[in-house]
């Protein structure tokens, strides 16, 4: 009987070793996401981010009274807000659970990038209505036109903050240099409170769901349970939309890249099986079902609220997803990107993009769903094709380095 448990606890650890022992591949991660979004918009609506890092912002704001943002709509926490405390509450399980989780307290020079990053995050995804979440991880799935103009901006962002990046480290290298500290990290033989502490965050959210599901909100219940897994999982993949966009052309690697794009043709196929079968939706609802995640920012909003927010991105380190799961395991930096974040995106949404939007004219700023202009065939192949020559050229770069900055 004891040689029968000690094999059984040894096949558990087994287990547990292969999940938390070593990071997964970000393709292996781009996938169970891609697959997770799916599962999102059968359930309610598709993966987004910008929008919770918002509804955290307006409640605060509402809660102390501040440039009447008191008298916004945001009263409690929503299905993003939620869906994003529970993506840190997984990456912080993950962590705790491969003794990873450590405060990483960088100099201030970071903390001080991580601040403006976030705030220039939350003017991108305000004005062109979307980040790499909502706007691009899910807009190219939904077969948005917008989308892939938001995606251009993101790639031009990006590469205009590396080179300020590459110019800072040349004309002001103490700027992020200096003291960082960490704390709370674990060693192979320490830190086993650790393992203890994750499995009580997953108890505990689990608990929170199963209130909800008590409570008959089902769809705040199944939000909670796959913002835990996808914490997780993106935790152990090392899944980061900013790093698909900035690797290639710094040190010229493309796993991330690989991740995303993974990610996004299972997000392709789901999306237009959901959109053409009207999966979720009534009789008098097909049409809204078909629109789901095509925002009114085609074709120029969406490329200048890109190139914003892939500034923010790049210089924050971190993406909307990315600076979740990394706040999640204890970096300090990402803390201050998300109050960034979320400060500043209730005051963009409310002064910032009502002025900029002024200025435009509809036919720079409308809804743009690819299958009512080529159908759904052509608009899945082209998508699809531009996914493909992104690989190829990541594939060559990284073997040729011709286009990487190391």
């Amino acid at each position: 009987m004891a040689e029968e448990s000690n094999e059984n606890k040894g096949i558990i650890s087994e287990l547990f070793q292969t999940f938390f022992a070593k990071h997964w591949p970000v393709w292996v991660g781009g996938i169970l996401l891609g697959s997770l979004n799916v599962f999102l918009f059968m359930i309610k609506s598709p993966w987004g981010g910008s929008g919770g890092y918002n509804n955290w912002g307006e409640n605060i704001y509402q809660a102390i009274g501040f440039l009447g943002l008191e008298n916004v709509a945001a009263t409690k926490t929503s299905l993003y807000g939620m869906l994003n405390i529970l993506i840190i509450l997984g990456a912080f399980a993950g962590a705790l659970l491969s003794k990873e989780f450590a405060l990483r307290i960088p100099p201030k020079g970071e903390l001080i990038k991580g601040f403006i990053g976030g705030g220039l995050m939350a003017i991108g995804a305000t004005m062109g209505i979307g980040c790499t979440i909502g706007g691009f991880f899910s807009g190219i799935p939904a077969l948005s036109g917008g989308a892939i103009f938001l995606t251009i901006g993101l790639f031009l962002g990006t590469l205009v903050a590396l080179k300020y990046l590459f110019w800072e480290m040349e004309r002001f290298p103490g700027f992020s240099m200096g003291k960082s500290r960490t704390f709370l990290a674990a060693s192979e033989k320490t830190g086993n409170w650790q393992k203890y502490l994750g499995w009580i965050v997953i108890i505990t959210a689990l608990t929170i769901a199963n209130i909800y599901f008590g409570n008959d909100n089902k769809t705040m219940s199944w939000f909670i349970i796959i913002g835990l897994i996808m914490g997780l999982i993106c935790q152990r993949s090392r899944f980061c939309i900013v790093a698909s966009f900035r690797d290639p052309f710094m040190t010229g690697k493309s796993s991330s890249t690989t991740g995303v794009i993974a990610g996004l043709i299972i997000g392709i196929i789901g999306f237009t099986a959901i959109k053409i079968f009207g999966i979720g939706a009534g009789e008098t609802a097909f049409r809204a079902r078909e629109m789901t995640w095509v925002f009114p920012h085609f074709w120029l909003r969406a490329p200048i609220g890109g190139f914003i927010f892939g500034l923010g991105m790049t210089i924050a380190g971190g993406c909307a997803v990315g600076a979740l799961w990394r706040f999640g395991e204890g970096q300090v930096k990402l803390w201050a990107a998300v109050l960034g974040f979320l400060l500043i995106s209730p005051i963009s949404k409310k002064f910032i993009v009502p002025a900029f939007v002024d200025l435009l004219p509809h036919n720079l700023m409308y809804k743009n769903f690819m299958p009512d202009y080529i159908g759904y065939t052509w608009s899945v192949v082209i998508v699809l094709a531009i996914l493909f020559i992104w690989y190829v050229f990541v594939k060559w770069n990284e073997r040729t380095g011709k286009f990487s900055a190391y």
